[in-house]
């Protein structure tokens, strides 16, 4: 629980007074957002503030997670940095993106080609890499399984594993990229779900079975850690969010939003909760699928569904103001975690 606590509040202080050095530096150098002529006309004031935010989030979630560890002296395991390895590699295909976009000044930054074929390779890497390193227990980070609140099924053999996965991180990192449109928007739904992840995978410490055996103990390797790495995350997201908040200074950019829609899913796969997090990060589901039913209405019909998508765009062209959007999208991404932590929890109630 100390290093919990300890990487926590190291991440949320790096993020909360390096992310202003971060906004004189991106504005000297004018690494400044581009905005798009078709989206809403209120985000034209929005041209020119610095972008690329994320690297504060990364930066101070590796050094929040290292200084936890060095300051109690709890060993690092390999499922943590796997997970922040998922992380930096999905947030440096974004910083590609970003900087593209700023160095041709235009909204386009890689091709959709080039930024899924990274997505692909650093995902793939992961997928491979939780089915090794075995414990003490022969536990490995993943097992080739789905898993719902725990694995399930027969084993689906490795191959289709890593697809899944591979399918999985992508999903998530786009769906976190599409809802990363209003300031703090991403920043704060992603904020509940890492505080969901904290308490899961505190949890399933609390219930393994290598240390107790007891009816639904769970048979996960380094659940602790991985709580260590969704509390340093969420900490610098914390730290990140006052910056970012409406009205911003700072946006995270396809640097943050990869690179947290990454960290999710790491999560969600070693703690071999796979399809829990479609639940706990409904909101983000929502959003992807506002764009999937967007373009495939315009595509068969010629008609458009939403005045506008992502999803958070069409109500700022019905003319909700972009703070009532934040506050209530947030509200129902807070739903989603609830429901989601209460179908984990529910097969402990008492019957």
């Amino acid at each position: 629980m100390r290093t919990i606590i300890v990487s926590a509040g190291v991440s949320m202080i790096l993020a909360l007074f390096g992310t202003p050095l971060a906004i004189k530096l991106f504005s000297r150098r004018g690494y400044g957002q581009l905005i798009r002529e078709e989206g809403p006309a209120a985000h034209a004031t929005k041209r020119g503030t610095p972008t690329m935010g994320g690297t504060v989030i990364v930066v101070a979630t590796l050094a929040g997670y290292v200084a936890g560890h060095v300051v109690t002296k709890d060993t690092m395991s390999t499922s943590g940095l796997l997970i922040l390895g998922l992380m930096t590699g999905l947030g440096l295909v974004g910083f590609i993106d970003d900087f593209i976009k700023i160095y041709r000044q235009t909204s386009l930054g890689l091709r959709a080609g080039a930024k899924l074929a990274g997505q692909s390779v650093v995902g793939a890497i992961f997928a491979v890499e939780v089915l090794k390193h075995p414990d003490g227990y022969a536990l490995t980070p993943a097992d080739p399984s789905l898993s719902f609140l725990r694995d399930f099924g027969p084993a689906i053999g490795v191959l289709p594993f890593v697809l899944w996965i591979v399918i999985m991180i992508g999903g998530a990192s786009n769906a976190v990229n599409l809802t990363d449109g209003l300031d703090g928007l991403a920043t704060g739904a992603a904020i509940l779900v890492l505080a969901a992840y904290v308490l899961i995978a505190n949890w399933q410490y609390r219930n393994d079975c290598t240390v107790t055996l007891v009816p639904n103990c769970y048979v996960v390797k380094d659940p602790l850690d991985c709580a260590v790495v969704a509390a340093a995350v969420m900490g610098a997201c914390f730290g990140f969010l006052w910056w970012n908040a409406p009205p911003a200074k700072i946006f995270m950019g396809d640097t943050g939003s990869l690179a947290l829609g990454g960290v999710l899913a790491g999560l969600a796969v070693c703690t071999h909760t796979q399809l829990l997090l479609a639940i706990l990060g409904g909101l983000f589901v929502i959003i992807a699928l506002s764009v999937m039913i967007q373009v495939g209405s315009f595509k068969l019909t010629g008609r458009r569904v939403f005045r506008m998508a992502p999803l958070q765009h069409h109500f700022e062209l019905i003319g909700w103001a972009e703070t009532t959007i934040v506050i209530r999208f947030w509200l129902v991404a807070g739903l989603f975690v609830a429901l989601g932590l209460g179908i984990f929890y529910i097969e402990w109630l008492p019957t």
